[in-house]
This record gives C-alpha cells, sequence and structure tokens, in this order.
C-alpha cells in the first residue's frame, strides 16, 4: 500500500512538473485545465496518505484517471503532433456543429488555425464546412491545405477535383484525377469522375483507358462495364461495345439502357431477331419504352409485317406521342402505314397531358443512343457483305488493341524485374 502511494506520488508530481514547464514554454493558458484535473488526482493521495483511510475503488481510479492517465495521453498525442490546444478546439468546433451553429465552428477552427496553422484536422474539417455551405473556392484551398499536411489524404484531393469539376474547370479537374490514379489506381471514385469528364470532353479513347485500368480492381461494377461501352460507341467498336453492354447487362438485369443499345448494335449488324429481342426486353423501362416500340415497328416493317408495326407503332405514340411523331414523320419507312398511323388531332395539348415525369437518360447516355441510333440508320442500307467487313475490322482493331497493352504489360513487368 504505502509503496504504491510512494510511486503514484512520484509518477504523478513528474507528470504534473513537467506539463506546469510545457505550459509555461508554449505559453498556452490551455494547459491549466489540465494541471486542475492532475492537482486534484494528486490531493486524492495526499488525503489517503495523511489520514491513512484507504479510499474506496472509485476515487481510487479517478485518481489515476486525473493525475496519470489523461495527462500521459495528452504527451502521446502531441508526440504525434497533436496539440491540447487543437484537441480542445477541434472537439469545441465539433460541439457547435452538432448543435448546427457552422458560423462558431468556423471561428473556432479559425482560431486554432492562427496559433497553429499546420493543424491538418481544423484545414480538412473547416473545407468540410465551406463545401456544406457551398463555398467551394474556399472549400478547395482548405483542403489543398490538408493534402499538403497529409499526402496521403487521397479523399481530400478527390474532393478537389470534384470541387474544380464542379466549377467547370475540367482540365484541371482531370489532370488532378490522373495524378490521383496513379497514387491510387483502384480509387473507385476517382475513376467515375475522370471518366465522366473524358466523355464530357470527346476524349473516348482516353476514357477508354481509364475504364479498362478501373475493370482490374472492379471487374463486377455495372457502371465500369457500362461506361466503357459508351466509350466504345462513340468510337465506333461496336464489337467491344457489344461486349461491354452484355456484362453490364448480365451485372445488373434491371436497367436496361444496355439492354437497348445491345438492340441498335444488332440493327447495326443487322441481327433482326437479336435486336427484337432486346427492345422488348427494354420496354420495361418507362424512359425508353416509346423509342422500343418505335424501332419495333420498323423491325416490323423491314420484315414485311405492316399489322404488327401498325400496332407497335400506335404504342409507341401512346407513350410519347410529341417525340414519336416527329420522327415517324422523318422515317421513310413509315410511309406504306402511314394513314393508318394514330397521330393525336391536337398534339401540343394531349403531349402536355400524358407525359409524365420520368427518370431522366443522363447526357453521356442520351449522346450515345442517339449516336446508335444514327448509325443503325446509316447501316441500314449497308449491304450483309459490309456488316461482315465492319464487324471483321472491329474484331482485328480489338485484337490489336489487345496484343499492344500485352506488349506494354510485358515490358513493364520486364522493367520491374
Amino acid at each position: 500500500m504505502v509503496v504504491e502511494q510512494l510511486i503514484f506520488t512520484v509518477i504523478s508530481l513528474t507528470i504534473f512538473v513537467y506539463m506546469f514547464f510545457r505550459m509555461i514554454r508554449n505559453n498556452d493558458t490551455t494547459y491549466v485545465a489540465i494541471l486542475v484535473l492532475e492537482a486534484i488526482g494528486i490531493a486524492l493521495n495526499f488525503i489517503e496518505v495523511l489520514f491513512s483511510i484507504k479510499l474506496n475503488l472509485i476515487f481510487v481510479i479517478l485518481k489515476y484517471i486525473l493525475s496519470i492517465l489523461i495527462p500521459i495521453t495528452i504527451i502521446i498525442l502531441e508526440k504525434k503532433n497533436i496539440t491540447l490546444f487543437e484537441i480542445i478546439y477541434i472537439q469545441k468546433a465539433k460541439l457547435h456543429l452538432f448543435f448546427g451553429d457552422n458560423k462558431k465552428a468556423k471561428q473556432a477552427l479559425i482560431d486554432l488555425l492562427a496559433k497553429n496553422p499546420n493543424s491538418y484536422k481544423a484545414h480538412k474539417m473547416l473545407a468540410e464546412i465551406y463545401e456544406q455551405e457551398g463555398g467551394m473556392r474556399k472549400a478547395i484551398d482548405e483542403y489543398v491545405q490538408a493534402v499538403d499536411l497529409n499526402k496521403k489524404d487521397y479523399d481530400s484531393y478527390y474532393k478537389v477535383a470534384e470541387l474544380l469539376h464542379n466549377l467547370d474547370k475540367k482540365d484541371e479537374a482531370s489532370e488532378m484525377l490522373f495524378n490521383l490514379l496513379k497514387k491510387k489506381p483502384e480509387m473507385y471514385k476517382a475513376t467515375e469522375l475522370l471518366g465522366e469528364i473524358l466523355l464530357e470532353k470527346e476524349m473516348y479513347k482516353e476514357a477508354v483507358n481509364i475504364y479498362q485500368d478501373a475493370l482490374k480492381y472492379n471487374p463486377g461494377s455495372y457502371e465500369l462495364n457500362y461506361n466503357l461501352g459508351i466509350a466504345y460507341t462513340m468510337l465506333n467498336d461496336f464489337q467491344s461495345a457489344k461486349t461491354c453492354y452484355e456484362k453490364a447487362a448480365e451485372i445488373n438485369s434491371l436497367l436496361y439502357n444496355a439492354k437497348y443499345s445491345l438492340a441498335e448494335i444488332a440493327l447495326i449488324y443487322k441481327d433482326l431477331e437479336e435486336a427484337e429481342k432486346k427492345f422488348l426486353e427494354s420496354i420495361e423501362d418507362e424512359e425508353l419504352s416509346a423509342d422500343s416500340y418505335y424501332e419495333l415497328a420498323k423491325i416490323y416493317l423491314i420484315k414485311g409485317d405492316k399489322d404488327t408495326a401498325l400496332k407497335y407503332i400506335n404504342t409507341a405514340i401512346d407513350a410519347n406521342a410529341k417525340r414519336i411523331v416527329e420522327k415517324v414523320k422523318k422515317e421513310p419507312l413509315f410511309i406504306p402505314i402511314m394513314a393508318k398511323i394514330s397521330i393525336p388531332f391536337n398534339l401540343e395539348t394531349e403531349t402536355m397531358e400524358e407525359e409524365k415525369p420520368t427518370k431522366k437518360l443522363q447526357k453521356k447516355e442520351k449522346i450515345a443512343k442517339e449516336h446508335l441510333e444514327r448509325m443503325s440508320e446509316i447501316t441500314r442500307n449497308l449491304s450483309y457483305n459490309d456488316i461482315k467487313l465492319l464487324r471483321k475490322n472491329s474484331f482485328n482493331k480489338k485484337s490489336k488493341e489487345q496484343k499492344k497493352e500485352a506488349k506494354t504489360n510485358e515490358n513493364q513487368k520486364e522493367i520491374q524485374e
């Protein structure tokens, strides 16, 4: 008992003196609170010694926590460059955020940074608050400071790129994302955003490379396979696009955009049976149903079945009169049945009444969809030999790219060895 009290006294007083001189050296009054807590713990021990009484277990635990555990924890954190001042002000900012007072939270962090400009946590928290409030430029500045202090903070690095993209600074955003993926190639959200930017900038070959690299880490991603299909579509590599869309449709059978794309590719290759099958699947999607019925009507006109074609085109008009009627008027295939098509008398009024809010296709999806529809129109008058040549060229192009990639990987492996 006496030995235990002696050891406690020596350790607690040593820590107390250390913390006192630390306060003097740093000229930081925040240490006063810790010194007070230590003094309470030491006082409990002196009461036990002076009055020869045995404290109950709760008070014994309390004196160790106050005099030894808390100050040692503070010392350990300071060794990791986390000062007591920083701990207090970070917690203060978190408390203000909890009660929804962003202004006071920001002020606490600004006060902290005035004393310690190298506080990584303060810069990051301040960046998150600015971002939440819509101050994107201020948020970028703070995220940059956070990255400078912690080079492995890839999330902040990504945030800077995302905010630059939101500010329509695509070149700066894409450059940052390229650099980020060199350091962390498996970072899915960085690949997703960079791919989006490259598609927007019509840099389809670069997008293909990015998506292919990402698939090495996440081969089961619907989005990556689908977006790679879009990139191949815009490069007119329909065979590769078909492979990607099939994989995407296999992963998620309830998303019908891939199936609609597969149907259009089947039309390009004059595979009417496959096209019909895929269009019948994609009519389940409200946004795609009108166009799917329209394409089915065209297929049956090509087959010479005017009655079925008429049924499908009238269904398409019921689904979206304004868009489908406009397409029908431009399509020569419908001339033989034009008189029998049920075109609304007052198109504008009926369209307004019938149109319902639907899940809209993204811009990249619309562009790819329109491109496939346009290509299916262009290739409709090609001969089967021309289509075979198109398929063969697409296959040869893909084989060359695969060989080139394999050679590049082999060279990189030799260099590493």
